[in-house]
Parts: C-alpha cells; structure tokens; sequence
C-alpha cells in the first residue's frame, strides 16, 4: 500500500513531476519506424504530456522537435519536409532535427534574427525498429547493449499498443507472475506447432505453458534486484516431473523483458503519453530463426487498429466480454489474445489506481521491491544525484521459461539459456 502522497508522486510523469524527471533521463520510445513509413515521414508524438512532432530529414536521420513553431505556434504536424528540415507553412521558418533554425525567408535578407532562435528538441536512436529519444537534461546517457538491440534486424520485430490507464499499472501488471494462472487461463490447451507469435501457447519440455500455469496456482517468487533493474524467478512444483522455472526482468525504470516462448522473448516498454494514457512497445527477438514479421504483424492487427494502435477490445465495450466463454474456455471471458486480458487488469481499475486501497499479498513481492526502488530512484534525482541503472555495459537479460530438477533449478535456467545462445547465430559471444 503506498500513501495518496506517494502514490502521486510515482503515478504523475507530466510537467515538472519528479517521476517524469526521473524517466525522462533514460532512452525511452518515442515511436515505431513503420509509423514514418510512406510519402512523408512525420507524425505527431504526445509523451509525457508534451505535444511533439517526429520526422525524418532527408539523411535518414530523426528529430523529436516541439509541435508549436517558435514563431507564432503553428503546428509543425503540417510542416514541409525540405531543405534538410522541417518548414512551418505560416511563414517558412526552417528546423532541423537538433531544433536549429535554418531559415526565415520573410525576413530581411540580411538578418541574423535566425541565430537566436532554438526551438526544443530531443535527439533520437532508431534500434530495431523504434525510435528512442531523450528527453532528459544533460547529455543523453550511453544506451545499453540488450539482446534486443545487439540482435540481428531480421531476429527482431517492433509492434505497439496503446492502454487507456497510467504507466504504473502497466508495469505492475507485467511484473506480476502469479497472475498468469488466472488471468490467462485456457481450459484447453493449443497446439505449440499452431502457437507461433503468441504468447503462453508455446510447451516447456513438451508440456504446455498453459498446462503449466493452469495446474499450479501457487507459484514461490523470488526477487533479486541487478544491475539493470530486477530479475524475477517464479517457481511451479510439478511433483515428480520437476521445477518449471520461469525467469523474468525490470528493466529499470519502465521496462520488462519476458520469455514469450523457447526461443523468443520480448522486451516490452510502458510509456506515459499523459498520466491517464500510455503506449506499450516491444521488441521480440528470436535467438534462432529469423522472425515471421508479417505474421506477427497481421495477428496483432487483428486487435489492433492503426494509426492510433489502439484495441478494438476496450473499455467501450467491455474488452468483449462473453460470460458463455468465460464458462467454457477461459477464465476471463475476454477471448484468446492475452493483450485484451492485460489491458482489463490495467485498466479496469481507473485510469490512475488509488493504492492507498489496496492490500497487497505475498504474490505482490516483486511489485513491493519495484516501488521501493522507484521512489528511492525519484528521491536520489530530486537531490541531484545521478539516475540509477544506466550504461553501455547493461546487457542480456536473461529470460526463459524452463523445467529442471527440483533439487538444481538455480542451475538449470543459466544452462537453458547459455544452450540457446550457443545455438544461436548472433547470441554466441553475448
């Protein structure tokens, strides 16, 4: 449970708020590269409340600019992409992605007005096919060498959703193991061979994942925090068949990195757009075989509406709540993507969750240690310290989903996945 007081001070991330000071100094998503694809590339950005355009120049390279033209306020969504730079209509005025003013071609010939002017900018990173920017002070810190980023293109593939409900939720959702056996559970289990693309529809050591999580309810959870967040271990007795040992990670401050089968994970960002509204990003990254991009990418759109990426299951409409399903095939009642499962949990509690409400179990022990960490990291930046959990060096993390021996399940999940790297084409030296 934490106080209104500390509540708001970790929900709020728009203004001058010290949670958006604090994750405002790491690379955070700004945008996918598909939403710049096409004729002209630019499209309008709302991240922590601030109005944001995103383009491309004509180099191939990315600028985060303010959407109001420093003139007179004109929405730069409408500029024209020229001259190595995007020109407001209203009277030309040229910036380039670093928020330079080029040109200002109404004014005197000889005027230097253009030298004073520095429209607000925040310098991008494209890996994999997301756009990150910074939008912190200072330098923006060194970006960390994750599977998800040192992988291959053609092992990754970048998709994004948008969740009606503040960033918190989200993360504490994802961070969350025990919720898998209720939350996602299907009375029968799917094919793994007919799984691909999706999550909880793989098998560990040909069980399936859903067989798993639905006959052991009560999983041990163990929490070590790491250099670049927390690792989460999640343990599931079967008797005489062993430990199923799930590993998941924080990535510190607003990021997970899960198994979504026995050779792909995903990395998965949430995102303040405002305080009531959030996008999240993943990278999945298959260590063995080059990724099914298309596939992937046509069974999200069947939730997933563009350009917004909203859900076409929402609050609207009660995520498709079906009461004859929920009898027969799942536990929710919402159908078989398990985004639609994610997004009612997170959002069906308000758009921001009083916790000074809730009562929090033994279950919620990674969640407890997440907002520890938070507030902590808040309280270090509000004094002047550095932010925590940064740097190049930041890589893996390691995440799998394996059954070992009860009495070695330490050593069985490290062995699991140093054998997948060392199948791996790219991951070998990683």
């Amino acid at each position: 449970m934490l106080s209104v007081e500390q509540n708001q001070r970790v929900t709020q991330t728009c203004g001058n708020t010290p949670a958006g000071d604090l994750l405002r100094r790491y690379w955070q998503p700004a945008a996918l590269v598909d939403e710049l694809a096409g004729d002209r590339p630019a499209v309008s950005v709302e991240l922590f409340g601030e109005q944001l355009v995103l383009f491309r120049d004509q180099k191939g390279e990315y600028g985060l600019l303010d959407r109001h033209c420093s003139h007179r306020g004109a929405d730069l969504c409408f500029g024209r992409l020229e001259d190595g730079g995007l020109r407001c209509p209203f009277h030309g005025w040229l910036f380039d992605i670093a928020g330079k003013c080029l040109e200002q071609p109404a004014e005197p010939e000889n005027s230097k007005f253009y030298q004073k002017i520095n429209h607000k900018a925040y310098p991008c990173i494209e890996r994999n096919g997301i756009i990150f920017a910074y939008l912190g002070p200072g330098d923006p810190p060194p970006f960390p060498s994750f599977d998800c980023f040192v992988a291959p293109e053609e092992f990754t593939f970048a998709f994004k959703g948008h969740i009606d409900a503040n960033w918190l939720q989200a993360v504490e959702v994802g961070i969350d193991p025990a919720h898998a056996s209720f939350l996602h559970r299907f009375f029968e289990d799917k094919d793994p061979d007919e799984g691909y693309g999706q999550q909880f529809r793989d098998s560990t050591d040909e069980i399936p994942v859903t067989k798993l999580l639905r006959e052991v309810v009560r999983p041990i959870i163990e929490v070590e925090e790491t250099t670049s967040g927390m690792s989460i271990k999640t343990l599931r007795d079967l008797g005489n068949a062993g430990m199923h040992v799930r590993v998941t990670n924080l990535m510190f401050p607003n990021a997970i990195v899960i198994p979504m089968s026995n050779e792909m994970t995903i990395s998965q960002w949430h995102v303040p757009i405002n305080d009531q509204e959030c996008y999240w990003y993943a990278i999945f990254t298959d260590f063995e075989r080059k990724v099914s991009r298309q596939e992937m990418r046509d069974q999200r759109l069947e939730l997933y509406t563009l350009p917004n990426y909203k859900p076409l299951r929402n609050r609207t409409n009660a995520w498709g709540y079906d009461p004859e399903e929920q009898r027969a095939q799942t536990y929710t009642g919402m159908g078989m993507d398990i985004n639609v499962h994610d997004n009612w949990a997170v959002e069906s509690p308000g758009s921001i969750f009083d916790r000074s409400n809730e009562h929090l179990g033994t279950t919620d022990k990674a969640i407890i240690a997440y907002r520890k960490l938070l507030l902590s990291a808040i309280d270090a930046v509000a004094l002047g310290k550095a932010a925590p959990k940064q740097g190049a060096a930041l890589k893996g993390p390691l995440s799998v989903d394996t059954i070992g021996p009860a009495d070695n399940w330490e050593g069985c999940w490290i062995e699991c996945d140093m054998a997948r790297r060392d199948r791996s084409p790219w991951a070998k030296e990683i």
